[in-house]
């Protein structure tokens, strides 16, 4: 079958990663962005990465970070691969020795190409929705068309997913991965719901075994 990799980003309670362990996910996401309401302190992390492995791989997520904060998170959670979402070039992504995901907003005019091949050691490629002030979390989905026919790098959908059209979306796109934050919380952001996690996941699996 078929397996989308289902990332659940944004997650700052341990209650939270705890449901998410119960569920059929991949990798959980920790954010780190410190104007980000959904920023999660050193130790609430470590003590969350400890819960959920090794069921959940562990993502720790910065937006033009300091090295030496990178190299902090490192060693406190010790991320299973670095997200970043700001102007980091290359040089910087692959300097810290681990694996890397690389994102962008996406927009018309916006070259993938190029960028596959100036990151073309990253991980995965993340394609969320444009905001000239905001980097990730934006809630909104961007215009699909614009998604990829080809890539030499794997590529992740976030920007606006929910449990009402992440399976239209892997259907439509087939994504190497999906990223949620929003679309799974209460009304306060950095909380996740439970049931928006599990219908998430749920509609996701569905669609896998459709597609295949």
């Amino acid at each position: 079958m078929r397996r989308t990799i289902i990332k659940i980003c944004g997650v700052t309670r341990l209650e939270d990663a705890e449901h998410l362990a119960a569920l059929d996910a991949d990798v959980i996401g920790l954010n780190f962005v410190a104007s980000s309401a959904r920023c999660i302190d050193s130790e609430t992390a470590a003590l969350v990465a400890a819960r959920v492995r090794p069921r959940l791989k562990v993502w720790a997520v910065f937006v033009d970070a300091t090295r030496a904060r990178v190299e902090e998170i490192i060693g406190a959670v010790a991320p299973d691969a670095l997200q970043f979402n700001g102007d980091e070039v290359p040089e910087y992504c692959r300097q810290f020795g681990r694996p890397y995901v690389k994102a962008f907003g996406m927009r018309s005019g916006f070259d993938i190409i190029e960028a596959t091949r100036r990151y073309a050691d990253a991980e995965m490629i993340l394609l969320d929705s444009f905001s000239a002030g905001q980097r990730g979390g934006t809630g909104h989905t961007f215009d699909w068309s614009l998604w990829p026919k080809q890539s030499t790098l794997p590529m992740m959908l976030a920007g606006g997913l929910d449990p009402g059209n992440v399976a239209a979306a892997v259907h439509r796109l087939r994504p190497a991965a999906v990223d949620v934050a929003g679309g799974v919380e209460s009304p306060i952001k950095g909380i996740k719901d439970a049931a928006h996690m599990q219908a998430f996941v749920a509609q996701v699996r569905t669609a896998d075994r459709q597609v295949d």
